[in-house]
């Protein structure tokens, strides 16, 4: 059968158990999935049909006697445990340098130079909580005018200032200045603008969130699907993790998991030729990272729900794979990333589903289905 649409959807983080070099990325013991399956929040099983506990290795949940899909552990050859260097690997591109990263803060040296461009003093210049960073540092950016410039484990340059001090659009100017400076040796993967509103103590990140990512370093199957005038349809923040590259057309930051898989069903009623690539990022930035198990487990309740209508409506012609970026377990300790294998479920033509398990294979196999399923 030829296939007309494909619809990758990336649930941002979900891992399923640490990879073999989990301790070069400074990871014990991690596993995303079993640390939320035990939670009494989580309910998914329409990702079970598809074969999630009957993945090799998962070490979790009860697997079903016939799954609908097929499946697979993919495991990252990329040197990285982040968004950009995941995504990037899914779409065709291995990193084998990692990005840079600073435990320590940005260079003394490299400040000066930013805050010459930017005009306004930074404060803080550690790697830092995003939701605790803005409590520790809101007053004094209140009495500045300064910017909070903070980072984490990954490669990211983060800039938060409040929105009655620092309008979005400006903070966006000031973080397309900072992107034009990393670069070279300071090419972080992302340069992120987190806007809060309110006054201390209460603050709270907006959905005005913008990435600005590296431009991407090599061909990826979006570009190939471009050269042959098929559609690229970025659901969340996909074209802001390549720099807005060949993605015909992009509906924006998601305001949730829900409102991206929302976004979802309604392109489904289009009729259009190529790839939607998805990403829901709560799984992520709002339980993850903060290490909110229940919430996680909640979160994937949710979706589960949601993919159970998407799966209704899915046409002969269409492809659907569902994967994760890396994890990000919410029972290890800290608050970053974690190194792990990542699931990958395979649907296509609903009349003939047939489920076949997968060895191990590597996050580009994605970006290899795609281009072989659209001849490019």
């Amino acid at each position: 059968m030829k296939f007309k649409r494909a619809f990758v959807i990336v649930l941002d983080s979900y891992g399923i158990g640490r990879e073999p070099d989990a301790a070069e990325f400074g990871d014990g013991d991690c596993n995303t999935l079993k640390s939320i399956v035990a939670s009494p929040k989580y309910d998914t099983p329409n990702m079970a049909r598809m074969g999630l506990f009957n993945i090799d290795g998962v070490g979790c949940g009860q697997p079903v006697d016939q799954p609908i899909g097929s499946f697979a552990r993919l495991r990252e050859l990329s040197r990285g445990k982040d968004t950009t260097t995941g995504h990037w690997e899914m779409a065709g591109i291995i990193s084998e340098r990692p990005m840079p990263t600073y435990p320590d803060g940005f260079p003394a040296d490299l400040i000066e130079k930013l805050e010459k461009a930017f005009g306004k003093k930074i404060l803080c210049n550690k790697p830092y909580s995003g939701t605790k960073v803005i409590m520790d540092y809101g007053q004094e950016q209140e009495k500045t005018g300064g910017l909070i410039v903070y980072t984490s484990a990954d490669s990211v340059f983060q800039i938060a200032a409040n929105e009655a001090d620092v309008p979005v659009e400006e903070l966006y100017g000031y973080c397309k200045t900072a992107r034009e400076i990393l670069q070279g040796e300071h090419g972080v993967g992302r340069v992120i603008a987190r806007p809060y509103v309110g006054s201390y103590p209460n603050y709270t990140r907006t959905s005005r969130r913008h990435d600005f990512s590296l431009d991407p370093t090599g061909d990826t199957m979006m570009d190939a699907l471009q050269r042959k005038g098929l559609a690229t349809i970025g659901v969340g923040k996909i074209s802001d993790i390549f720099a807005g590259r060949s993605i015909s057309r992009s509906l924006g930051i998601n305001k949730d998991n829900v409102d991206g898989m929302e976004k979802t069903l309604k392109v489904m009623d289009e009729d259009f030729t190529g790839l939607c690539y998805v990403n829901l990022v709560d799984f992520d930035m709002q339980y993850g990272h903060r290490r909110n198990i229940d919430g996680y487990a909640e979160a994937a309740t949710v979706f589960d729900r949601q993919l159970g209508e998407f799966m209704s409506k899915m046409r002969e012609d269409d492809v659907l794979m569902i994967t994760a970026d890396h994890g990000c377990d919410p029972g290890a300790p800290g608050t970053d990333h974690t190194r792990e294998y990542v699931p990958f479920w395979f649907m296509a033509s609903r009349s003939k589903r047939v489920s076949t398990s997968v060895p191990i294979r590597p996050f580009a196999m994605i970006a290899a289905t795609i281009s072989d399923m659209f001849g490019c």
